[in-house]
């Protein structure tokens, strides 16, 4: 695919596709009553939301255009803020789910196609309707991946794949079908993106027409995607200036329609002011009267207690618990989080207790702090699964750390590792299991301490300095930060004017 782009093929294809998703949309939902009562008796999470919804504002009825019209404003927000947000964002060719009815119905037309066409081809003499329009599609597909600039090569395409003067070829016997999928061949690998190269050229290979024919049809679908992507990536630093504004406006939209689409960041909020005010108060001087009470510390400032709540996403009951609407279509990028906080934790706490008890002479070998670190993590790595069980790996890992450390030091004449130490190290080991155990909660204190740190140091590219007993962990810990940071500072720039507002409520009462 051409590299030079420019703005306007990037708008089309970006206005056909939002177009087609929409258009995609409404077909999907329907629109009719019995498909929204379908929904409403389903037990979705949409509705689960709506039944545990506070009843601080009374519902107000929509209409279905109107709830059609949320759901395409909602959709197209939650595309545009993937692509933000997602440097790896793509749009993936459709694979239909093998034994799907979809799937079984595309087969069944295709191959009624296909078939018809092979029959015309075979007809003595060729008939060659089917091929004809199969050529036009073709060129129709080709003429699309060009640009404005492109006159040389639309003339090209426009000369050899005119239909007309093919009508008359074939009309008069005359008609090369090999000598046309050759031109479609070479126009397809001066317009494909480097990774195509190689399906462009597998096409050269295919000698029957109907085979080739389909698979020509096969590599411009790839193709197509190609330029979608393309296009996605050429328009994200555009996007990147709009998107702010243009989350905001759709939200405030959706908030005009649902009065109480704010309810659970509300709440979310509130309890973060409520664990920051305890907290001072427990630290604060006792007053002349008598001791100190919560609500006599001064209240935080909206920044600190906006970074406490989004810290409090990572430790949050994703089944149990409704997530703030304006979190919401990062939701699992939250859990994520999460899961991986969790298993950094765990790697921390076993590498942790091992280097306690091996003695510093262990430690200090940087090799061995590596392989051990790469044992754990690789013994640890499907923990997250429901086929885990955690204290079974427990077990093993403590076995093989005692090999290992055992092994170090004899290498390096150390004093042997004792049976009692080999017990208590595996008996600690097998104690970070429970997320109580006082060193997982050191860890997870620990980590969770670095992130507000560095959440609250705003923009500055520097990392603060890692919490003791991180070390092992740190390259991990701060990739996860980068993350967590550039996402919490995009959410506070797309909603600030929405936090801001019930903060100072909240902050005014303590």
């Amino acid at each position: 695919m051409s590299e030079n782009l420019d703005k306007s093929s990037i708008n089309e294809a970006g206005k056909s596709k939002s177009e087609d998703s929409e258009q995609g949309l409404e077909d999907a939902v329907g629109g009719s009553d019995e498909a929204l009562q379908e929904t409403k008796n389903s037990g979705s999470p949409s509705t689960q939301r709506l039944q545990q919804r506070p009843h601080s504002s009374p519902p107000r009825f929509v209409t279905v255009e109107e709830l059609l019209e949320t759901v395409k404003g909602m959709t197209n927000m939650a595309l545009a803020h993937e692509i933000v947000v997602n440097g790896d964002f793509q749009i993936k060719p459709v694979d239909l789910p093998e034994n799907s009815l979809k799937k079984r119905v595309k087969d069944i037309v295709h191959k009624a196609f296909w078939d018809c066409l092979s029959h015309q081809l075979s007809e003595d003499p060729p008939t060659y309707d089917h091929a004809i329009k199969l050529v036009g599609e073709i060129k129709e597909t080709l003429l699309s991946f060009l640009l404005p600039g492109h006159t040389r090569l639309r003339n090209q395409i426009t000369e050899v794949l005119d239909l007309d003067l093919i009508k008359q070829e074939a009309e008069n016997g005359a008609l090369d079908i090999s000598k046309l999928a050759e031109f479609i061949i070479g126009m397809m690998g001066t317009l494909c993106a480097p990774v195509r190269d190689e399906e462009v050229n597998k096409l050269k290979d295919i000698q029957e027409i109907v085979p080739l024919f389909r698979a020509i049809f096969s590599v411009l679908d790839l193709m197509k995607v190609d330029m979608v992507n393309f296009a996605v990536s050429s328009i994200r630093p555009h996007l990147m200036q709009q998107s702010v504004e243009y989350e905001r406006t759709k939200f405030q939209e959706l908030l005009e329609k649902q009065p109480n689409a704010l309810d659970f960041v509300t709440q979310w909020l509130e309890e973060a002011a409520d664990d920051l005010l305890n907290q001072k108060g427990k630290n604060a001087l006792p007053a002349a009267g008598g001791a100190a009470g919560p609500r006599d510390a001064p209240a935080p400032s909206p920044t600190t207690v906006q970074n406490h709540a989004y810290l409090k996403l990572l430790k949050w009951d994703h089944v149990q618990r409704p997530f703030p609407e304006t979190v919401l279509m990062d939701q699992p990028r939250f859990q994520e989080f999460q899961l991986q906080l969790e298993y950094l934790s765990l790697l921390g706490a076993v590498l942790l207790v091992t280097f306690s008890m091996a003695g510093p002479g262990v430690s200090s070998q940087a090799d061995f702090a590596e392989k051990l670190k790469m044992i754990v993590k690789i013994l640890l790595t499907d923990m997250h699964l429901p086929s885990f069980h955690l204290k079974d790996a427990l077990t093993t890992i403590g076995e093989k750390v005692c090999l290992e450390v055992s092994s170090c030091l004899s290498l390096c004449g150390f004093s042997p590792f004792t049976l009692d130490k080999e017990t208590a190290l595996k008996g600690q080991i097998q104690a970070v299991a429970s997320p109580d155990d006082p060193v997982r909660r050191i860890m997870d204190s620990r980590i969770l301490t670095f992130l507000e740190t560095y959440l609250a140091s705003g923009h500055q590219k520097s990392f603060p300095t890692v919490p003791g007993g991180l070390g092992p962990v740190q390259k991990e810990l701060e990739d996860v930060a980068v993350k967590f940071v550039r996402l919490v500072n995009y959410n506070k720039m797309v909603f600030s004017p929405y936090y801001d507002a019930i903060l100072s409520k909240i902050l005014a009462r303590s």
